[in-house]
């Protein structure tokens, strides 16, 4: 078994010299509380190498331009869109410098693009910038994407494990060649800028940007960003670097968004410098030597400062100490968070050392601001000219003034072939072969004869969205089939056709039922896809107030059926009793487009040998209880379930002694957005029913009535003994209602595409229509009426119904403070049995904003 003391993952000595002259001279970590702002020493800080040595012919060229340049172009350089609102004909009016598309953007505003519609917007976009019709400059235009594990916004594409997998192999090589691959599939759609790699070291796995981060050791993350950066970029100092094959790349987030309190996404860092050198700069040290050519600042705070907003830690520290020599770049309107700014005004961001604003759909009012701040000198000229100089060095480096219109470039002429290929599969199939994480294998279960009976269940196993996770195809990796990853395999496509190769028997029944008793079942369940703060968690309870799965592990069990288990997480969760229930368990992560890596592992050949053993050992510590966070290496009461480093192989003993099933904390639904569930109000909530009277009645026993008889409830089967409930309309407007022990706050979810899923049966509708709604205290409430999208939907058919959340914040609530946040009104001839009532992002129907 391997030492699972924290070890260095490569010497590196004036790195950690530095940060112990931090910790002797400065307080250690929280000691002066979140809210204290703290002072940066850069001299405390680590030296790193900038590989580009002064270059006279750049920097005439730079300054030729810059000379040349008036200033509303200047103030165009330092400005990127989102293509989902911004046209070419802006970029050649506003001569803006650079362009995205957000997770949810696509050309023509299309649900997905394949590589020609990726390489039109490309075109279109370039085209704009070199315009100079109106007397103009012609600089070219940048065009960044998301690209963090793949070029995973275009259809087709190489969908790699995420990093929180990637962590787990130990194999800085295998990194580099997956960031060199995804850079050839970026470039073959035209894009030139991806927006990766993430640089996080996350210290509480409840953030719901774990998974984006390769581990909780800072020394892994340093090695693996030279891996990442040199493999999208090429190396400095070769011919390959920013050639043709290569990307910008851009390091993020800076800094320290890995530590914010709770692990709440762009929350405060309560570190001191010492712990924000030692941990959260090390892979940005090793980012700067790699010649990474952006920084992305960091929507997150320190001790109370935005990121975007601090000078101290962008100019003085990043640009001047460590001699960054590109440019920083923010994120989706993050700027707007700096006190005293807005997403359309922000001088501060520039002043701090921001070089470009990401202000997807700002972008034309900050252009105006920025203009006239400029102007009147709030931001000297000098800063300006220094943020456009930086801008075009990068542009220059890359040769984008001599390269042409993106769709002639080489990999975009040959995108069918680079696109999805064959090798670069491949490459993805071996990273999830050497991520999977064996945590228990009771009596030497794995490695499974291929020529036995297998049954394969659970809701990941035929689900290749389930098994990507977020920032997949869209922002949030949701609403997609298995039809929207054309060449992708799912985990059952993979062993059923290893099992069939074989001579073997696999059958796929997601709710685990058989007809012929199976010799063995493989169970995949997991995380459903998420993005950012929409994965934030209250604690690292699995699926809290939801049994389903662990239920399924436990019915195979008792028939006798031996059981492996395929986790699917983007983080370590508290899932106790899930490996009680199983035979053996399997860490699996996002293992991305090609489950047939799992199976590699899973089985033997069809001649009974092990061509491949599990190769991974945790790159993130393992929880013992669901409170048990932050969970990092070194305190002194570093107690996890499973160590950082542990990891079994095919010869170890794989027994495990019964794990503790007590959680350490109540699972709380509410906050884990669980309102009802089989029918039965989730912890801390009350069903109840409003009458026409107005009086509310709590519901205690069914069945049950309104004080007036107007609304009436009932429990029903659905799948299971009285797993749902009837209501009944018989007078006039009468409401059933969750209302919550204590007023939660959905503000953030208001802000994304997170919805309120309620699932259900529509018998009957009322002629006098129906309406949801929350409400957010005394004399706050909003209730949209959707009958009119009631009537289309089916009868008496289950289906799981949502609504956004932000609908109800536009027609007034406030979402900080909602004490019932489910209500459905109707009146008499309406019918409708319901099961569960939660928040999630996927839905069978979506409803549309009622007009207001």
């Amino acid at each position: 078994m391997p030492s699972f003391r924290h070890q260095p993952v490569v010497p590196h000595r004036i790195f950690l010299a530095v940060a112990l002259v931090a910790a002797l001279f400065l307080p250690i970590r929280h000691a002066l509380g979140a809210g204290t702002p703290a002072v940066v020493h850069p001299s405390l800080w680590p030296q790193t190498h900038w590989p580009f040595a002064s270059d006279a012919k750049l920097e005439a060229r730079v300054q030729a331009l810059l000379h040349k340049m008036t200033v509303e172009e200047k103030v165009g350089q330092i400005i990127q869109a989102d293509i989902g609102s911004v046209t070419p004909d802006d970029v050649r009016t506003y001569h803006l410098g650079a362009v995205l598309a957000g997770g949810n953007s696509k050309p023509g505003g299309r649900r997905t693009a394949d590589p020609a519609q990726w390489q039109a917007a490309a075109d279109a976009f370039y085209h704009a910038s070199m315009d100079t019709r109106d007397g103009g400059m012609a600089i070219p235009v940048l065009f960044g994407v998301d690209a963090v594990h793949g070029d995973n916004d275009t259809l087709g594409a190489t969908l790699f494990p995420q990093n929180s997998a990637l962590g787990a192999m130990r194999d800085p090589a295998l990194v580099r060649a997956i960031a060199a691959a995804t850079a050839e599939e970026v470039r073959a759609t035209g894009i030139n800028w991806a927006f990766a790699p993430t640089l996080a070291v996350p210290q509480d796995d409840r953030w719901g940007r774990t998974y984006e981060g390769y581990s909780e050791n800072p020394a892994l993350v340093a090695q693996y960003a030279t891996a990442a950066i040199e493999g999208l970029q090429g190396r400095p100092g070769t011919p390959a670097f920013l050639d043709s094959s290569h990307v910008v790349a851009s390091a993020k987030h800076f800094l320290g968004d890995g530590g914010t309190l709770n692990g709440k996404d762009q929350g405060d860092n309560p570190d001191d410098e010492a712990a924000l050198i030692r941990i959260h700069a090390a892979g940005y040290t090793k980012a700067i030597d790699a010649g990474v050519q952006t920084v992305m600042a960091s929507f997150s705070s320190w001790r109370g400062t935005k990121m975007t907003g601090n000078k101290a830690l962008l100019t003085d520290v990043l640009k001047q100490h460590m001699h960054f020599g590109g440019f920083v770049v923010g994120d989706w309107n993050a700027h707007g968070q700096v006190p005293g700014c807005s997403n359309e005004d922000c001088p501060q961001a520039i002043n701090a050392g921001l070089d470009m604003f990401m202000a997807p759909d700002s972008w034309r009012g900050l252009y105006q601001h920025t203009l006239a701040e400029v102007k009147s000198g709030v931001i000297p000229i000098a800063r300006l000219d220094d943020a456009v100089a930086r801008i075009l060095r990068v542009k220059f480096r890359l040769g984008l003034f001599r390269q042409g219109a993106p769709s002639t470039q080489p990999l975009a002429r040959r995108a069918a072939e680079v696109v999805g290929s064959k090798a670069h599969r491949e490459l993805a199939r071996r990273a999830v072969r050497e991520s999977l994480v064996l945590l228990k294998n009771r009596n030497h279960l794995l490695p499974i004869d291929p020529r036995k009976r297998i049954l394969v269940a659970g809701a990941g196993a035929d689900n290749i969205s389930k098994q990507n996770g977020g920032w997949t195809i869209n922002w949030q990796g949701t609403g997609l089939t298995n039809a929207d990853f054309p060449g992708a395999t799912s985990i059952w496509a993979g062993i059923r056709a290893q099992v069939d190769a074989a001579g073997g028997s696999a059958q796929l029944s997601p709710d685990g039922s058989y007809t012929q008793k199976p010799d063995v079942a493989i169970v995949v369940f997991g995380e459903d896809p998420y993005a950012e703060f929409q994965g934030d968690l209250p604690n690292l309870a699995f699926h809290p107030g939801d049994d389903r799965d662990l239920d399924l592990l436990r019915r195979l069990h008792r028939q006798g059926v031996p059981v492996v288990a395929v986790f699917l997480s983007g983080r370590p969760l508290w899932v106790n009793r899930e490996i009680n229930a199983a035979d053996a368990f399997v860490a699996a992560w996002l293992p991305g487009s090609e489950g047939e890596g799992v199976a590699d592992v899973l089985l033997r050949t069809r001649h009974g040998r092990i061509d491949h053993d599990f190769h991974g050992k945790l790159a993130y510590s393992w929880p013992r209880t669901a409170l048990r966070t932050p969970l990092d290496m070194g305190p002194p009461d570093y107690h996890p379930q499973f160590p950082y480093g542990y990891g079994l192989t095919y010869a170890d003993d794989g027994d495990l002694a019964p794990l503790p099933e007590a959680a350490g904390v109540a699972l709380d639904s509410a906050r884990a957005g669980i309102y009802l569930m089989r029918g039965r109000p989730a912890p801390g909530f009350t069903l109840q029913l409003q009458g026409a009277s107005g009086t509310a009645t709590p519901v205690t026993a069914t069945p049950a009535a309104s004080a007036d008889g107007s609304l009436r409830i009932a429990a029903i089967d659905d799948k299971a003994q009285e797993d749902a409930r009837e209501l009944t309309w018989t007078g006039g407007s009468a409401a059933a209602t969750l209302a919550s022990a204590a007023p939660l706050n959905l503000d953030r979810q208001a802000n994304g595409d997170m919805l309120l899923v309620a699932t259900l049966r529509i018998d009957a509708l009322s002629a006098q229509g129906s309406s949801i709604g929350v409400r957010c205290g005394r004399g706050c409430s909003a209730e949209l009426p959707i009958g009119s999208q009631l009537a289309k939907l089916p009868r008496g058919q289950w289906l799981k119904l949502g609504i956004p959340l932000k609908c109800f914040r536009a027609a007034g609530a406030d979402m900080t403070q909602l004490d019932q946040p489910f209500t459905w009104r109707s009146s008499a001839g309406e019918r409708i049995a319901i099961t569960s009532a939660s928040l999630g992002m996927v839905a069978d129907r979506t409803l549309a904003c009622p007009a207001q």
